[in-house]
């Protein structure tokens, strides 16, 4: 999954393995529950349950324009060469464990 906090205004987005509950209503990311804002969050997804923090959350775009605005993605090391290979079909790229995603509302 694409997981970006804040909504893309100013943090760096990371694709990632995540698992989800049951109902499949929440998300757990490296050690954070993520539950989902039913479509009430203006460039969210998701909250921190926690501290409830927003976060966008979605699949991994096979052209890499993840990101909100213009941004550096990282991409964990346990889902880099799944990643590169299965998603972006470009598995020479799979040493790279981070790239520049121009952003949904780039110019």
């Amino acid at each position: 999954m694409y997981i970006e906090r804040g909504g893309g205004l100013s943090c760096p987005g990371r694709i990632g393995r995540v698992r989800y509950s049951k109902t499949g209503r929440t998300l757990y990311y490296g050690g954070i529950s993520l539950q989902s804002l039913n479509g009430r969050g203006y460039k969210t997804t998701h909250f921190d349950v926690e501290t409830g923090e927003k976060y966008w959350v979605s699949g991994p775009r096979r052209d890499g324009n993840d990101t909100l605005y213009p941004g550096v993605v990282e991409i964990d090391d346990d889902v880099r060469e799944e990643y590169w290979r299965d998603v972006r079909g470009l598995p020479e790229n799979a040493r790279l464990r981070s790239f520049r995603a121009p952003g949904k509302h780039h110019r």
